[in-house]
């Protein structure tokens, strides 16, 4: 078996030469969105295909085996649903009430591309719209996001130097306790910063440990214990931005 674990989007960066040289492989949908998976070349080679998680393979692209040899994508012909309408806005109403139940989709100027679903084709059918099945290769839509973006998932916990500046608006309900064993109750890692006036409300439960006494003077041999003598309280300092009720 010939391992692939490299995608070339639209063999970018190839020579034409080397394209037509190439093997070929044919792929439906339902294996091209795939990262693992196994197909047999047009050299009768069978490939081990290895791609990172979520890669897609779309018609044209190029995989390259780890011996350097290369195969070039075909998108195979599969059973689809070909959507027409009398005008364009009837297609593109289609496409809206298509797109809203998450229907994978390949658009073309005059007609609408999906995958068998009798459901959908009577819905369209009703509409107005005139539906045939047909034979052809099927390229969805990736989606706006596939071409490099992000997605982010927000956690509770903020790390690699978080900043919060003023006016940022979070709400922690920090459970902050002054003394030994000082730790916040969500706890911030690697510089979680709150400047002055930075908005947030913290709830905070300031418990001030009484000011350490003075110790008791060493009793004289022979005389009762003295009473120790208070010391003055140490103050207690408010910055700006403080927010106790006093």
């Amino acid at each position: 078996m010939l391992t692939i674990n490299k995608l070339l989007p639209r063999g970018q960066s190839l020579a034409p030469a080397l394209r037509r040289r190439a093997a070929t492989v044919e792929l439906d949908w339902d294996t091209r969105q795939k990262s693992r998976f196994e197909a047999t070349d047009s050299q009768g080679r069978r490939l081990g295909v290895f791609l990172p998680r979520g890669s897609v393979v779309r018609g044209g692209d190029v995989l390259v085996a780890e011996d350097g040899s290369l195969v070039v994508v075909q998108a195979a012909p599969q059973p689809v649903l070909e959507v027409r309408a009398a005008n364009a806005f009837d297609l593109l109403r289609a496409a809206y009430h298509l797109g809203n139940r998450h229907v994978q989709l390949e658009l073309q100027p005059e007609l609408l591309k999906l995958e068998p679903d009798h459901v959908l084709a009577q819905m369209l059918r009703q509409m107005g719209l005139q539906v045939a099945e047909a034979q052809a290769a099927f390229e969805p839509e990736a989606g706006a996001y596939a071409a490099g973006g992000h997605a982010h998932a927000h956690g509770h916990e903020h790390d690699h130097g978080h900043v919060h500046g003023p006016g940022c608006g979070h709400d922690h309900a920090h459970d902050h306790s002054h003394g030994d064993g000082h730790r916040p109750a969500h706890a911030h890692d690697h510089g979680h910063v709150h400047g002055p006036g930075c908005g947030h409300d913290h709830g905070h439960e300031h418990a001030h440990a009484p000011a350490a006494q003075p110790a008791a003077a060493a009793p004289s041999r022979g005389k009762p214990l003295g009473i120790p003598v208070a010391s003055a309280p140490v103050p207690h300092v408010h910055g700006p931005g403080c927010g106790h009720d006093h």
